[in-house]
């Protein structure tokens, strides 16, 4: 497995590097770290930009890369690349396709102590256009362990069971629990009916959770190959989604996954209203699925034989 880490040299490049050994250390994956500079246009002799400018520029995202593969540690297989283009967004969404990657690993910007996530204007280009599956790290995010819980938020639209599938397939391959997740929003109301709703939530992922889990005893037509991931379902809610979020209790090493919106075209990200709601209170990642994105990382072995090295 291959994920693509989209470096800048601040702290939201930390936490995208960070983020992306933690999630490296579960599957054995290696690590692309990608610095994209801007391509030097060519202006007319009035204009002429400085003798060497692009050698300069080169040079110094060198170091940058240099930097990136220096954050991290020696069992986590890394390359380095430097990428040109007029969007950053664009240059990263190719080079995740150029290199057949598993997932695009961002940080996310933050505007004031109390966000740990701003959509920033290459983040929102990613979530509207990338192919693979997104990972958005908060700011501050320091942790390099594997990941401990996965979390899927499971909305009841069309699409729900292939983002099930995908998060159990994730946390079977990882061995570790699965924690499926409804979040409702109950402004006011009645004490019942908050409870009948929560109850039907709760009844609703409970089916497609045991429709997503392997067949057992007798039923099973062949022996199961691989352990089962514990599982649960958590049903959260309180005024706005965003108090459902804050009332669940939320682990260092784990990530929430949520599909893309209906919205979306084909296999790319669109992300809807309910999910930036989520983000904006989410303490831990999150992981962006594309509509129809096909489960490779059920058909991949893990590999530790990428060398650590940077290349152009």
């Amino acid at each position: 497995m291959r994920y693509v880490v989209g470096y800048i040299a601040n702290a939201r490049g930390h936490d995208a590097v960070n983020l992306a050994v933690a999630l490296a250390r579960g599957r054995g994956a290696a690590l692309d770290l990608v610095v994209v500079v801007p391509e030097v246009q060519q202006f007319g002799a009035a204009h002429a930009p400085r003798a060497g400018f692009e050698n300069v520029l080169h040079e110094q995202a060198q170091e940058w890369l240099d930097e990136a593969l220096a954050l991290v540690p020696s069992d986590v297989p890394a390359k380095a690349h430097l990428r040109t283009g007029d969007s950053d967004a664009h240059a990263l969404i190719e080079a995740a396709e150029v290199l057949g990657a598993d997932l695009l690993v961002i940080g996310a910007t933050n505007s004031g102590i109390f966000k740990r996530f701003t959509i920033g204007s290459v983040a929102s280009a990613l979530l509207h256009a990338s192919t693979v599956p997104v990972v958005l790290a908060p700011h501050g995010y320091y942790r390099q362990e594997a990941l401990t819980r996965i979390s899927c938020g499971l909305g009841s639209r069309a699409g729900a069971e292939k983002l099930l599938d995908f998060a159990l397939g994730m946390a079977t391959n990882r061995e570790v629990p699965l924690r499926v997740v409804s979040l409702l929003a109950l402004d006011g109301g009645a004490e019942a009916d908050a409870a009948k709703a929560a109850d039907a939530a709760r009844e609703y992922a409970e089916k497609h959770l045991a429709a997503a889990l392997p067949p057992r005893g007798p039923e099973a037509k062949e022996p199961e190959v691989r352990a089962e991931a514990k599982t649960e379902v958590v049903v959260a809610h309180g005024r706005s989604i965003e108090e459902a979020v804050d009332r669940l209790e939320w682990e260092a090493g784990e990530v929430l996954l949520i599909g893309s919106s209906r919205l979306a075209a084909g296999r790319s990200i669109f992300l809807g209203s309910t999910a930036n709601r989520i983000l904006r209170a989410l303490p831990v990642p999150m992981i962006v699925v594309p509509s129809d994105y096909e489960l490779k990382q059920l058909n991949h072995s893990a590999s530790n034989d990428t060398p650590r090295e940077a290349q152009s």
